[in-house]
């Protein structure tokens, strides 16, 4: 289990995060929504370990994850930031395999096989000698995936891994990180895309201004009556011909759904 425990973050003189308080689950999928500015980024920046918060903490299976040394806490955390950067114009195989780099077996057999499963799940083995410089945005951010895929990590913590990739690469993503988490692995990502977090989450953390809104399974937080005045648009159901309930906005936008 990862845990927060009245976490705080402060910056300027501004809170970036006000007592936030959350239990997240292995083996489910973890969206955290909200408005730019409610400090989504911030707290997964703390999930991970990359930001000490100025208050309370962060707990991984009940252990201060502070208190992990790196090495550790790389093998048990996955992390996928936004816009991961190139420093190395080296071929996909060669970045992927950078995921082995916390175990130390990129070459032995265990490395070799985590490494051609993560490209085989990311359909990645078209690309294994291409160079990575060559490929287009959505193509690098599922390599850069495949990366924190090889690590076998516990957790994947994920900071907006949609916003590079086309809509059927979106839906594809979100179908395989539903797959990772059926294997005991926990993914907590940031999401702006409400359809998608309403269709493909197991629970979401609503953020607005720093504060937690709401946290739980997503039918009972991705609500008209929850998201209306975090967003400052309204929302309501309707019916689909199906019989799937779907959540739209006033302006006639599609944003989840959820079983009859």
């Amino acid at each position: 289990m990862l845990t927060v425990e009245t976490l705080g973050v402060t910056a300027g003189g501004a809170a970036l995060l006000e007592d936030i308080s959350a239990a997240l689950m292995p083996g489910r999928v973890t969206a955290i929504v909200g408005p730019n500015g409610a400090g989504k980024s911030t707290l997964l920046d703390c999930l991970t370990g990359l930001r000490a918060p100025d208050g309370g903490r962060v707990l991984l299976d009940g252990a201060p994850l502070a208190a992990l040394g790196a090495s550790e806490r790389a093998k048990r955390v996955g992390y996928l930031p936004q816009d991961a950067p190139l420093h190395w114009n080296i071929t996909v195989r060669a970045l992927v395999a950078l995921g082995r780099f916390p175990h130390g077996d990129a070459r032995g057999d265990m490395g070799r096989l985590a490494i051609d499963r993560a490209m085989r799940d990311l359909g990645l083995d078209p690309f294994a000698d291409r160079l990575a410089g060559a490929l287009s945005g959505g193509e690098r951010a599922r390599v850069m995936l495949a990366r924190v895929l090889a690590g076998e990590p516990d957790w994947i913590l994920a900071d907006e891994p949609l916003a590079a990739l086309d809509l059927s690469h979106r839906y594809a993503l979100m179908a395989l990180l539903r797959g990772i988490a059926a294997r005991g692995v926990g993914i907590v990502l940031v999401a702006h895309d409400l359809a998608l977090a309403a269709t493909y989450a197991d629970d979401a953390l609503l953020l607005d201004h720093g504060r937690l809104i709401a946290a739980g399974p997503v039918a009972e937080v991705l609500t008209p009556e929850r998201l209306g005045p975090v967003f400052g648009v309204a929302f309501d159901w309707v019916r689909a011909d199906d019989g799937t309930r779907l959540l739209v906005s006033s302006a006639g936008t599609r944003h989840g759904r959820a079983e009859s």
